[in-house]
Formats: structure tokens, sequence, C-alpha cells
């Protein structure tokens, strides 16, 4: 199975605010990683974590590939992204990070099994 399509769905599913499409991307034993240093572990936390993410539909995010590889069994992207959104008071800003997604075949499905976001 190709690489690129698990990516696309992946991603979609973030656009979409998609909770199960994006969970079903990821894996069981996943890890992310935030802007701010927070570290989630596990399909569970990450799951609500984005539950919470998905429900505010103030924030837009483009996504530009800067480089994809994949390696047997395993995969990586590295994203460029532009993040917009609101603060509390209704002021907007904007964010721009490197997202890290790695993946793993498993059961002959590409799983999330790694994303890190990393300022810059």
């Amino acid at each position: 199975m190709d690489f690129a399509p698990a990516l696309d769905a992946h991603l979609a599913a973030i656009q979409a605010r998609d909770l199960d499409g994006y969970l079903a991307t990821v894996h069981q034993d996943a890890s992310l990683i935030l802007p701010n240093g927070t570290l989630l572990r596990g399909r569970e936390a990450i799951g609500e974590f984005h539950a919470d993410w998905f429900a505010d539909t103030d924030w837009s995010m483009r996504a530009e590939p800067v480089r994809v590889e994949t390696a047997g069994e395993a995969a990586f992207a590295l994203l460029s992204v532009v993040y917009d959104d609101v603060d509390p008071k209704g002021e907007p800003y904007r964010k721009t990070f490197y997202l890290t997604l790695y993946f793993t075949r498993t059961d002959g499905r590409w799983l999330l099994v790694h994303d890190q976001n990393t300022p810059f």
C-alpha cells in the first residue's frame, strides 16, 4: 500500500474535523508532542485532545510537504504549516510550525505513531 493516500486521508480528516476518520489513522500506542512541549501518549489521550480541538470551528490550517519518505514499513512526512485562529478575546493570530508525522505499516495499514509540532 502506497503511503501518499494514507497521509492524504490523515490530513483530510484533520481539515474536516472528522474525529473518527482521524483516529482511524492513529496507532493505539501513538505519541504527540504539542508546540508547548506537552506530551500526549496513546490514541485515547490524543483523541480527547482532538475532540476538543475539532469542536473549535475558528481555526484553519494549511500544510505543505517539505519532505516525505518511505522506508520499508515506516514513513514520515515533514510539513510546513500555517495555522490561523482567534484568541479568547476574538483577536486573530497566526502560527507557523513544522509538523513531523511518523507512520508505521501495521496489518497492511499506515498508522500514525508519532506527531510532533515545532514552531519556527
